[in-house]
């Protein structure tokens, strides 16, 4: 069987372009009849949002450094089923990947020209060509000559000025010997609203989201080559890959013998666990597999909307991913009900994981705002940014990990957290050396800034069901009160 056709939307830098243009590609080519398969490269959980508005499908996301670069291929064919093309979204520059030490490979591990080699695909370079001449064929000339391994197939000329500049850009891409796939002029309505850590999510911004995609959508169908962008997604090569498959993953990791205290057990009732997902427009930031494999590994999900919602009844545990609390934080004091649910289900040791957002919700308070009281903790938005992978160590044991299991995450977020005293989750050297530690590890809770990719953890949602298994709810018991 031949693989898929994908293309990869790559820019030189970052802000130019490549979600607006990634975004509008995968409306086009979906309301041209095609079913697309959309895909982020790296961390970014927002994006894909609006992927998944585009394409009508749900958007997964590529990011070795989280996963490994051998699970890239098979998570992007398991994305890819029923599609018959794929559109992938790059991260900053084309050969950006995580900063180490050691700068000896020309390509980044985790930056879009890593994943391209993964999985095969050709590139298309979005260049934002507002301030570019005739220089560009300089550019694109060393974009062309800086890893043989790398195959970009085009250019999509963004934010042109003009009829004369539009020509002047094309000769400079002559020069170079690469053909421009698409030219989408100035245009303030192919943006999408944005604040202190990007973009506004497609979930908070709901009937505006669809608008701002069908903007997107209208001006890429007029403006891109759209045959000639599936013509050279059709030039991706690779070899035979077997799909990831969340009942393989947990399967191969509960049956190996390594870990027989997770092996997931039959609820107390003899039903599935429930496991709350909280959702809405609070809590956003989550990797499509982690669903999925908390199903394989047992567990009944179902999802909540902590912005006005109950705790679900016979929920035995409870998912708090990331988000914008802070932007929220009003609204989800007002939730008085479920801050008491969750404070009852923690006092009655049931399990909770929660990361980055789901962590300040689990506060006593949140700018001023009561929260749930299930950490002693005070949570507070700062001005500075804290960004970047971690290689983190469990501290202790815990209803996710065993003391001393190593974990690849990510940190994005602009708040912190007074939790002195309290027994941390992570402990990690910083990028001067110094050891740090992160969250809290605590009976039957997990919270951290640190977002970790449920595929690399497996163990971890074994666990984690299993811990829900062992729950005791009673019968149309909301929060054990």
């Amino acid at each position: 069987m031949s693989a898929i056709p994908a293309i990869v939307i790559a820019a030189p830098a970052s802000g130019s372009g490549k979600t607006t243009v990634s975004t509008g590609l995968l409306g086009a080519l979906r309301a041209a009849g095609h079913t697309v398969a959309p895909f982020k490269v790296g961390p970014d959980y927002i994006d894909p949002g609006y992927h998944a508005v585009a394409a009508g499908r749900l958007g997964r996301n590529l990011d070795p450094n989280l996963v490994g670069p051998d699970a890239v291929a098979p998570l992007f064919a398991a994305g890819c089923a029923g599609a018959d093309i794929a559109v992938v979204e790059g991260v900053m520059g084309l050969f950006d990947g995580r900063i180490t030490d050691d700068d000896a490979d020309p390509i980044g591990t985790g930056s879009t020209a890593h994943v391209a080699t993964l999985i095969g695909a050709p590139v298309i370079l979005v260049v934002d060509a507002a301030g570019h001449s005739q220089s560009l064929a300089a550019l694109l000339h060393g974009f062309l000559g800086y890893s043989p391994a790398v195959r970009i197939a085009g250019v999509i000329l963004n934010r042109v000025g003009s009829a004369r500049h539009e020509t002047v850009l094309r000769q400079a891409c002559t020069r170079v010997g690469l053909p421009v796939y698409g030219v989408l002029h100035r245009d303030p309505a192919l943006t999408v609203p944005s604040r202190h850590l990007g973009l506004i999510p497609a979930a908070e911004r709901r009937g505006e989201a669809v608008a701002a995609v069908d903007a997107m959508t209208a001006g890429i169908a007029t403006g891109l080559d759209l045959p000639g962008i599936v013509a050279a997604a059709s030039q991706r090569t690779t070899g035979p890959v077997t799909p990831w498959s969340a009942d393989e993953a947990i399967g191969a990791h509960t049956e190996s013998g390594a870990h027989t205290e997770i092996s997931a057990a039959p609820h107390r009732s003899g039903e599935r666990p429930v496991i709350a997902v909280a959702a809405g427009a609070a809590f956003t930031f989550g990797y499509a597999e982690h669903p999925e494999m908390l199903r394989a590994a047992g567990a009944e999900v179902i999802t909540f909307d902590p912005l006005t919602d109950r705790l679900p009844e016979r929920a035995a545990a409870v998912v708090i991913g990331g988000g914008f609390p802070e932007e929220h934080a009003e609204d989800l004091a007002a939730n008085v009900d479920l801050r008491a649910d969750l404070a009852a289900h923690a006092r009655a040791g049931r399990p909770i994981h929660a990361e980055c957002a789901g962590l300040l919700y689990l506060c006593r308070e949140l700018d001023g705002h009561p929260m749930t009281g299930v950490i002693d903790g005070v949570g507070r938005f700062g001005p500075r940014l804290t960004l970047g992978y971690r290689d983190g160590v469990a501290v202790g044991d815990s209803v996710l990990y065993r003391t001393g299991e190593r974990v690849t995450g990510h940190e994005f977020h602009r708040s912190y957290v007074d939790l002195d005293g309290q027994h941390p989750a992570w402990g990690w050297r910083d990028a001067a050396g110094t050891p740090t530690v992160d969250g809290v590890a605590a009976g039957s809770v997990h919270a951290s800034y640190l977002h970790v990719h449920p595929v690399a953890q497996p163990q971890a949602i074994s666990r984690f069901v299993a811990a829900a298994a062992r729950a005791d709810v009673g019968e149309g018991d909301r929060h054990g009160a």
